[in-house]
């Protein structure tokens, strides 16, 4: 029997491009728009099935993450929680979630990378497919300015050949974004890795390991998806303002992983208005219960 795919969310960053705006709260926890800036890639594990869900976060963090999310029991879901106590980069987190995942494949997601598009849950979907016959699988994004991140090398059949960190003569316009899709064997492997000029264990080194092993799958994200990573005051701004005109445009309300516990499944309707009935003060609770559940009792 197979192990079931777990997601980690690796919200640990001090966010001080932000500060002192984070200095009352945990970056992750910061709103965009309506909701805590954590609730969108918490909805997209949701989306793709996954109810086993780490939250690595700092120390001092940690009761106001248990106090936001508790068990994940309301939504029918399974969070944990491990404390990142010294910051070494991405691929850290599979040191501290090896017993966690205990064999099992992931999903880790950054917590301030928020992903907007019709087609993105498919895409996410596809990349999870594609892990699980491959070994894994990363995000292929274009952007204008591609220098500026990790960018993707193709041969002629559209084969990741090379990963390249911040190139001054990038060999595409393809970046990899902060969502990746690893096999159970991704803890064994970072424990190969040693830390980069700047101290840190760079995800691009593990994801080279995949590659080299011929265990790498791209899931191209098409331009209709809007990507941003809030790294500052104006991106956070920014992609609030984004999501805001995203929602009005499609009369939908995104980063919801209550909605998207129910769409899978995992709550019935009566849970899912308990929790409207929670935020019922708030035009996030009276969507829940008047838009999307057309004001059912």
């Amino acid at each position: 029997m197979s192990v079931e795919t777990k997601g980690i969310i690796l919200a640990a960053g001090k966010g001080t491009r932000l500060m002192p705006a984070t200095l009352p709260a945990s970056k992750p926890l910061l709103p965009l728009y309506d909701k805590p800036m954590i609730y969108y890639p918490l909805e997209t594990l949701v989306r793709i099935g996954i109810k086993d869900i780490l939250f690595i976060v700092q120390e001092d963090d940690l009761p106001i993450f248990q106090k936001t999310f508790g068990s994940g029991e309301d939504t029918g879901l399974n969070f944990s929680y491990k404390i990142q106590k010294i910051q070494r980069g991405i691929s850290d987190a599979y040191f501290i979630a090896e017993d966690y995942l205990s064999g099992s494949s992931s999903v880790l997601a950054l917590s301030d990378n928020i992903f907007l598009g019709k087609k993105y849950f498919n895409y996410a979907e596809q990349a999870l497919g594609k892990m699980h016959q491959i070994g894994s699988s990363v995000f292929g994004l274009p952007v204008p300015d591609p220098e500026k991140f990790g960018v993707i090398e193709l041969d002629d059949k559209d084969n990741v050949i090379g990963i390249e960190e911040k190139p001054s003569n990038p060999k595409s316009n393809l970046i990899i974004p902060g969502m990746y899709f690893f096999d159970s064997n991704a803890c064994e492997l970072v424990k190969t890795l040693k830390p980069s000029a700047r101290g840190e264990l760079e995800i691009t080194d593990l994801i080279e390991i995949y590659l080299s092993q011929n265990k790498l799958a791209l899931q191209r994200l098409d331009e209709t998806i809007v990507w941003h990573d809030t790294g500052n005051a104006d991106a956070l701004l920014e992609a609030a303002q984004k999501v805001k005109n995203y929602e009005k445009e499609n009369k939908i309300k995104m980063g919801s992983y209550e909605i998207a516990a129910y769409e899978k499944g995992f709550i019935d309707k009566n849970q899912l208005l308990n929790i409207a009935q929670k935020f019922s003060k708030s035009d996030y609770g009276q969507y829940i219960k008047n838009v999307y559940l057309g004001g059912e009792n």
